[in-house]
Parts: structure tokens; sequence; C-alpha cells
């Protein structure tokens, strides 16, 4: 059949094409939901209770999904069969001294004698498939052994990756959502929520309707979003990156205020610091050597996070490679720090942006 986008799968639904088996993957876990429940709905609608089943990926009985997979029909023109996270790299929590293949031919030989009277889904919400870059199909591909199952379901039945958008993308999607509880928001103010919101469907739907509730009817403001919604702190992390590389000491201070570091949060806010740092040294070097963003995003793994590195392409030139090197050995010195003391975690931030703000660029 084909390999489709998540917003061509209900149309195709619409036309009646449905197939019998379909693969459902991706770094937006919410999309993934949202199109397996589109597949669910058009296959069985209002008869789940007779005609879905619903099962564990890791917990598979074959003999007993090979008898539900030729079981007829009941309430519905269809039997219809949810398989969640099996994953072809560890099928199994217990291996008992049996390799991957053993079970992943034994799934694939079911999947292979679908009857016409059923559908079998198989999506992905639990574990990250790996995926590399190909170059001659411009697009990331399935890189490990979960291909055999998604290749046997692109060629069989449909393949649905469901991507993070860029926030570009979003903000349409977030403007027809606030237009439809009465609200308005300008593109600029719809990007900036989708960044803030690291692109993440569930989080920008929740924030969409604090928003909409509290503007009640009026323009939602960048204003509204500074005080309403809680900022990622990978996004605080590239503001603090960029006070660093600008020598805004003020900024910098500012940007750890707005972490709340404590020591519950203190490893996380840490880590969100360190990536961004990371994004903006590997960018800067690639600049320097000529490599673009897609090399970069297929280099060093950054599916679904490509406006990250087009953001650090952006952002990088502030701070030359070596001062960046030097923020990143700080950063490394203050993990041991907060790791192996009681020390106050707001001081230790402080103390290394200091140290920060005086390298040399």
């Amino acid at each position: 059949m084909s390999i489709l986008e998540p917003k061509a799968i209900a149309p195709a639904l619409k036309k009646g094409e449905v197939s019998n088996i379909y693969y459902i993957y991706g770094t937006d876990v919410t999309e993934v939901e949202r199109v397996t429940g589109q597949i669910i709905k058009a296959v069985v609608g209002d008869a789940e209770d007779f005609a879905l089943t619903k099962l564990q990926g890791r917990l598979l009985d074959f003999d007993s999904l090979y008898d539900l997979v030729q079981m007829m029909p009941m309430m519905s023109e269809y039997n219809c069969i949810l398989i969640n996270d099996y994953n072809f790299e560890k099928p199994a929590e217990n291996m008992r001294g049996h390799t991957a293949d053993f079970y992943n031919d034994r799934l694939m030989s079911i999947i292979k004698e679908i009857p016409p009277q059923t559908v079998v889904i198989c999506n992905v919400t639990g574990f990250s498939v790996a995926t590399k870059y190909d170059s001659k199909k411009r697009d990331y591909v399935i890189s490990d052994k979960n291909k055999k199952l998604a290749d046997y379901a692109a060629k069989n039945g449909v393949v649905c990756k469901c991507s993070k958008r860029t926030p570009q993308e979003l903000s349409k999607t977030i403007a027809n959502k606030v237009s439809a509880r009465g609200g308005m928001i300008p593109v600029r103010t719809a990007e900036r929520l989708a960044q803030m919101c690291l692109c993440d469907s569930l989080r920008i739907d929740n924030e969409i309707e604090k928003l909409c509730a509290y503007a009640a009817g009026r323009e939602i403001t960048m204003e509204m979003l500074d005080e309403l919604v809680h900022e990622d702190s990978e996004m605080t992390g590239f503001k603090l990156a960029a006070a660093v590389a600008s020598m805004n000491s003020r900024a910098a201070f500012d940007a750890i205020d707005e972490m709340n570091i404590d020591d519950k949060n203190r490893m996380m806010v840490l880590s969100a610091v360190q990536t961004t740092f990371l994004d903006l040294y590997r960018a800067a070097i690639a600049v320097n050597s000529g490599a673009g963003v897609d090399q970069v995003v297929s280099d060093f793994g950054y599916y679904g996070r490509k406006f990250a590195v087009e953001k650090a392409f952006r952002d990088c030139r502030k701070m030359s490679v070596r001062k960046y090197r030097g923020c990143i050995k700080i950063l490394r010195d203050i993990n041991v720090l907060l790791n192996s003391s009681a020390a106050d975690p707001k001081t230790v931030f402080e103390e290394a942006v200091t140290k920060m703000l005086a390298l040399k660029n």
C-alpha cells in the first residue's frame, strides 16, 4: 500500500481504504495515539467492547494471537487487534535463552496470514524506534530490527510516521484550535507557545485550554504566555546560553531564576542546560567544517528535534568553539559537584555562569 503522513490517514479511511496491517510510530507520541484512535474508530465504530483486542507487545502469547487474528468479527465488519510496543530489538522482557529472531519470526508468520476480516494495528508509544537519515529519500528511515515489520506494512498495508512538527508547522494548528474556542492568537505568539512546549502536542493542547479560559475571547498575547505558560527548561537553557554568548550577566542570572532550581529538579535542569550547550557546540563545529543541519541531525540522532538544531545553527556564531568547550567543561564540573555535595544548586549554577562569563571568546 503506502507510507502515509498522519494528516492523510483520516481522508483514506473516509474513502473506505482500510488496510489489514498498520504500523504507527514516531517521536510525537500524542499523534501516534490520535492516529491509532482514528483507525480504530473507522474499523469498529462503537463496537470496541466486542471487536477490539488490545495487547502488550512484550507479553504476547503467539498461539493466542494467531487465534485472535483468525477469529471472525463480532458486531462489526472487522475484527481489530492493537499490539502496543512490540520491539523487534527486545521482543520479550525475559528472553529465556532465545534470540530476538525467535520471537520476531513467529510474529511475522502470524502477520503474513492476516485474513480479510482482521485489521492489526502495531503502534509504538513506549520506546524509540532507531532511525537514520537517508540522503536518497531525503528522509529518516528505520535503522533497527523494527524495520522488518515496517517494511512489510509499507508493502502490504500502511506505515505512518508521527514526527514532531516544527513551531512554524504547529502555529497554524494552534491558531485553528484557539479560533475553535472563540479566541485569537497571532502567528508569532503561536510559534512561541510551540517552542515553550518543545512542540509536544499534548502539552500544547493543555496550555491552549488554559490560555483560552484566561483570555475569555480576547487575543492571546506574548505577555499571557509569560504569565501563564511554564517554559520548558530546555528553552530556558537557550536563554542562558544566549545570555552567556552576549556577555549579558543580568539576562543570564534572570534565566537561572526562571529555572526555579531546587534539590528535586537540579539534575533535570542541568541536563537541559548541558543539552543546549552541546547543541550549540556541535552546530558551531558544523558551521566551521561546512556541514549542514541534516548532517548534524543524522550524525547525532536529533530525530524529532530538527528545530533545535536549526535554532542552534542560527545562534551558535556568537561564541567561539573554544569558549563552548570551556562552558561544557564548567558544566561537567558542576555535575560532579551537585552529585557529591549538599551545595545549594542555585548558588552552584550562579558560580558556574560567573565562570562562563569570564571565559575569553
